[in-house]
């Protein structure tokens, strides 16, 4: 590998950097840890490397103390693992001094996780981003573990994306008529399109999410698992969105795929699945009744985001407001084994352990006295099985506060549940 190159390489990203324009996430990190953060493609990953290396830069620490690399530069394309380690000498000829190393999209080099274990053992400070499973893996996770912290990243919040949009939404700017109605338009926005930070203020929302979502089907799952039938992986990700609020077991997808013409079988079914997972297209939530077989093989399956989702769906609002409430906890309590739905007897759409909350979304509770009566229903009956400290039903737009036999239940609307969620709460893992 040219050193010029490299040079050239460092030289214009600190130049990108310092100049980019970020809008702030909410997270902090311990100052000596060394970290991998990793997330659905567009997450933000990398703007949370710039963050961080913009609030190094203000507290006074300087370039010749940092080097930040991004690997889907296509200059590196010719890069190799045994290249890696120019980058510590190249940095040395031009600062004289060990740095504090910010390596983007570093799974595009393969072994990369032999010079991560090196650089951790060598006292380097460490921040690293990925995109899909590859930075997850079995063989990784040993090879790294007890040396890094691995961070989920999410797109943005809605308090992230109504900052990125210049919307206040203080106490004060919800008392008054005029900010509750643009925070109302805000969420709508939110609410059918998601948050990707890229697409936050974009007009043409659909289209960005199209590209995104062809990034995300062709290259991160189709292209680096070698899928030739990429009309049944199409056909099998349409059926998950379209069952988003339903469990749905490996073999009845394989069942609506086949059936639609595109004959495939259960292990396929199974690796499909898998791949979506592993590159964060979905999450699947377990139900907490089930025993173990029925929970790992009849989950229900989220999108990381509500803009991927609502690209399959005719008037899915039920469907995107059950998925919102899905993604917000999974940010909120972590992907794995956090976040459970109830199924058995009664049916309640969330359970979280951790608070002991049971939670119900409803998109519409006025229109009709029955659903009412069905959403209430089943949150009593639940806490006659389940230790609960907290009942909800998430609406679109009701707020309500009753109490009944001595239990208190809360409606609360979307957006201002959203709003008193945090924004993003980092799930370490050594």
């Amino acid at each position: 590998m040219d050193k010029e190159i490299i040079k050239r390489v460092i030289a214009d990203n600190q130049e990108e950097v310092s100049n980019f324009q970020i809008v702030e996430r909410d997270f902090n990190l311990e100052e000596f840890g060394n970290y991998v953060f990793v997330g659905i493609r567009r997450a933000g990953k990398s703007f949370l490397l710039y963050q961080r290396i913009q609030q190094l830069l203000h507290s006074g620490t300087n370039w010749n103390e940092i080097l930040y690399v991004n690997f889907e530069d296509e200059r590196l394309s010719g890069m190799q693992l045994e290249d890696l380690n120019l980058l510590l000498e190249i940095h040395w000829e031009m600062y004289g001094q060990e740095p504090i190393l910010f390596l983007d999209e570093i799974q595009n080099i393969t072994g990369w996780e032999k010079f991560a274990r090196r650089l951790a053992d060598s006292k380097h400070r460490v921040y690293i981003t990925g995109s899909n499973a590859k930075m997850l893996s079995g063989d990784i996770q040993t090879t790294l573990g007890g040396r890094y912290i691995t961070i989920d990243v999410y797109p943005y919040a809605f308090a992230e994306f109504l900052k990125a949009n210049n919307i206040p939404y203080t106490g004060k700017a919800l008392l008054s008529t005029r900010g509750r109605a643009e925070i109302s338009r805000k969420f709508s926005d939110y609410f059918h399109f998601g948050g990707f930070p890229e697409g936050a203020l974009l007009a043409a929302k659909r289209d960005y999410l199209t590209s995104v979502y062809q990034k995300i089907l062709l290259g991160d799952i189709a292209t680096r698992h070698s899928i030739e039938n990429i009309f049944a992986l199409r056909l099998l990700v349409k059926k998950m969105a379209e069952s988003v609020k339903t469990p749905v077991s490996y073999s009845r997808l394989a069942n609506i795929v086949s059936s639609a013409g595109a004959k495939v079988g259960t292990n396929t079914v199974i690796n499909y699945v898998g791949y979506a997972k592993d590159a964060w297209l979905v999450t699947p939530v377990q139900n907490i009744a089930s025993k173990l077989v029925d929970k790992e093989t009849n989950p229900k399956y989220y999108f990381t985001d509500n803009g991927l989702l609502n690209l399959f769906l005719l008037d899915g609002n039920i469907a995107l407001l059950e998925n919102l409430v899905a993604v917000t906890l999974l940010r909120q309590y972590g992907r794995e084994d956090a976040v459970f739905f109830y199924n058995k007897n009664i049916e309640v759409d969330f359970y979280i352990p951790e608070t002991k909350t049971a939670i119900q979304v409803c998109y519409n509770m006025n229109n009709a006295e029955s659903a009412f009566d069905r959403e209430v229903n089943a949150l009593f009956k639940i806490t006659k099985v389940l230790d609960c400290n907290k009942l909800l039903i998430i609406t679109y737009e009701m707020e309500e506060r009753m109490e009944i036999n001595n239990t208190e239940i809360e409606i609360i609307p979307a957006w201002k549940w959203l709003l008193s969620s945090p924004p993003m709460r980092l799930h370490g893992k050594n």
